[in-house]
């Protein structure tokens, strides 16, 4: 497909916020394509499929909620098996699509560097394909509230915590995947991150275990992506809406940050590939 009849104009100069904007809508076509194509490639030789979706965030949360009540008791709403899921799932949906979007761009170069799409499509797709194997997750998630009798109108709110969590981590991937096309080091620093990241999310523990820091627990934008899973599912703490907020201004703020990047560099990315 030539750039003319995609309806982009490529210019060397870097182009306005706007033509990005309607470029990446024009593309949202070939984000679908792409994205059930990384779907479909990541399960098609398993033998279980998109089972592995459910099944591994099921398995952290019952080892976790095996373990951690032997070594520290938490005062949690409802059954703790429930309050580990919902952050679980929660917080390895964000750590899986980071860890796949960070680097799409760079990954994707054999596409790149053939024909001009804007690069944004790339970590969007990654995304939308985890997304695809999220959504059986979420229905699991709302079947074991049910099971547990914490069932309520309140399970309506996982579509919004859905789309929470898909544009916070959106946002970051594609900030960090523009990022890693100048410095390749963003792979390793987005691992090493992860690794602390968990601990300082309330995915084990709810926040008025850790009154000393929790201010600054709530800052961490995945803390309000993991406490809305939570309203929706056993309960959250009584204070949680400042997670809330600092959750939708980290992602205004990195949407606003991943727009300047590719709006300056979009065109260029394809020099350094």
């Amino acid at each position: 497909m030539s750039t003319a009849e995609a309806g982009f104009e490529l210019l060397g100069e870097a182009g306005t916020l706007r033509d990005l904007i309607v470029d990446t809508w024009r593309s949202r076509d070939l984000i679908a394509t792409l994205a059930r194509k990384e779907f479909l490639v990541r399960y098609r030789r398993a033998f279980f499929g998109v089972l592995w979706a459910l099944v591994i965030p099921l398995m952290q949360a019952a080892v976790l909620a095996l373990v951690i009540p032997k070594l520290a008791r938490f005062h949690t709403p409802g059954s703790y098996l429930l309050f580990v899921l919902s952050g679980t799932v929660a917080w390895t949906f964000f750590m899986s699509t980071i860890t796949q979007a960070s680097t799409s761009i760079v990954d994707n170069q054999a596409v790149t560097t053939r024909v001009y799409f804007p690069r944004s499509v790339l970590p969007i797709s990654a995304v939308l394909s985890n997304l695809y194997s999220f959504v059986p997750t979420m229905l699991i998630l709302g079947a074991i509230t049910l099971a547990t009798g914490h069932g309520s109108w309140r399970l309506l709110l996982l579509a919004p915590a859905t789309i929470a969590a898909c544009a916070l981590t959106g946002a970051l991937a594609i900030v960090l995947a523009a990022l890693h096309v100048y410095f390749r080091d963003v792979r390793y620093v987005v691992q090493a991150a992860l690794l602390a990241w968990i601990y300082v999310t309330p995915v084990i523990y709810p926040l008025n275990a850790v009154r000393g820091i929790r201010p600054w627990l709530e800052i961490n934008p995945v803390t309000g992506v993991v406490e809305l899973f939570r309203v929706a599912t056993v309960g959250a703490d009584n204070a949680w809406l400042p997670s809330l907020w600092w959750m939708l201004a980290w992602t205004v703020a990195l949407l606003l940050v991943a727009g300047f990047l590719h709006r300056r560099f979009d065109r260029v990315f394809v020099d350094l590939l």
